[in-house]
């Protein structure tokens, strides 16, 4: 496993060494007896003695062990998993399942892996970008399914925050280096918000430079920003800021957005709700925020798109 850990990034240069811990230790603070049968109470008396149906999951590869969550669903719910990898992330999981099966051999006929083409299935969960997910439900909309779309993750400040909170969004913004949907892509600040604060409590991140593919996205975005003569860019040589609607910012960018009333982002994150994998803010009048810090720290029940996985497995 250490070897592993040391070595995926030659593979995928965006699994640093770091970035495959971090992973590893986000699953390993929910993986104990007392967190896993809180998360199972509620389902237990839907999962029943029925033969099990094989469950195809078509897993992203955008950072490590992506579709863990989805597997220890399956697995759960008594079914049987079988995983479509990802190119980007064809290592990880298949070794995290080869310990499983180790400790509990009867789990051999209920994960599989392929990177070709899927055999005989019964239901689908897929996840992916819009783009993709027009092609999932083409192909799989006859099976019961869950298809993930893209989704995006904010962060609300008031300009009140501490250098600790703004340190800790840097989190948010920068593990994995942003490419999860649970990093911060777009911040909400108060008009006339100075970012020099923010940008001093960034200083530690950088990092980030040492990573050529970081770097790469980083300077050809600045490139282009700065032939527009866009004149709301920041730049602090490794993340620039630009003012944007949207909330899927490129690889290296943060987009942000002035506000004059927090009660109006509030409506409109709720509104858009869609659009948003979660939320970040120290405010409490920001709806089911998360503290600084704890984007990538999700829950066992905390699912993807807000989208009960477990219920729909024992539902089928």
């Amino acid at each position: 496993m250490e070897e592993l850990v040391r070595n995926v990034h030659i593979h995928n240069q965006w699994f640093s060494e770091s970035n495959v811990r971090n992973a590893i230790e986000a699953l390993s603070v929910t993986l104990n007896e007392d967190e896993l049968n809180k998360f199972i109470a509620p389902y237990l008396s839907g999962i029943d003695k029925k033969a099990p149906i094989r469950v195809a999951v078509i897993m992203a590869g955008n950072i490590p062990m992506v579709g863990f969550h989805d597997m220890l669903c399956v697995l759960l719910s008594g079914n049987k998993f079988i995983g479509k990898l990802s190119s980007d992330d064809k290592l990880l999981l298949p070794f995290i399942a080869k310990i499983l099966k180790t400790i509990a051999p009867n789990l051999n006929e209920y994960i599989e892996f392929t990177e070709d083409r899927l055999g005989p299935i019964d239901a689908v969960i897929a996840t992916g970008s819009n783009n993709s997910a027009r092609y999932f439900e083409y192909y799989f909309g006859k099976y019961p399914h869950i298809i993930r779309k893209n989704r995006n993750s904010v962060a609300v400040l008031t300009g009140k925050e501490s250098v600790t909170e703004l340190r800790a969004l840097g989190e948010d913004i920068f593990t994995y280096y942003g490419l999860g949907c649970r990093n911060v892509s777009k911040l909400f600040v108060p008009k006339g918000y100075k970012f020099d604060e923010l940008y001093g409590a960034l200083v530690g991140f950088g990092d980030l430079v040492q990573n050529n593919k970081y770097m790469n996205n980083y300077e050809y975005n600045r490139t282009v920003y700065l032939m527009s003569s866009d004149t709301s860019l920041l730049d602090n040589n490794f993340l620039l800021m630009k003012e944007d609607a949207s909330y899927t910012s490129p690889v290296g960018v943060l987009y942000y957005e002035y506000y004059n009333d927090i009660s109006d982002v509030n409506a409109k994150l709720t509104e858009e709700k869609e659009q948003i994998q979660c939320v970040v803010s120290g405010s409490k009048e920001i709806s089911n925020a998360l503290p600084f810090g704890k984007a990538q720290c999700p829950a066992l029940s905390d699912y993807a798109d807000g989208v009960d996985t477990l219920q729909f497995l024992i539902s089928i």
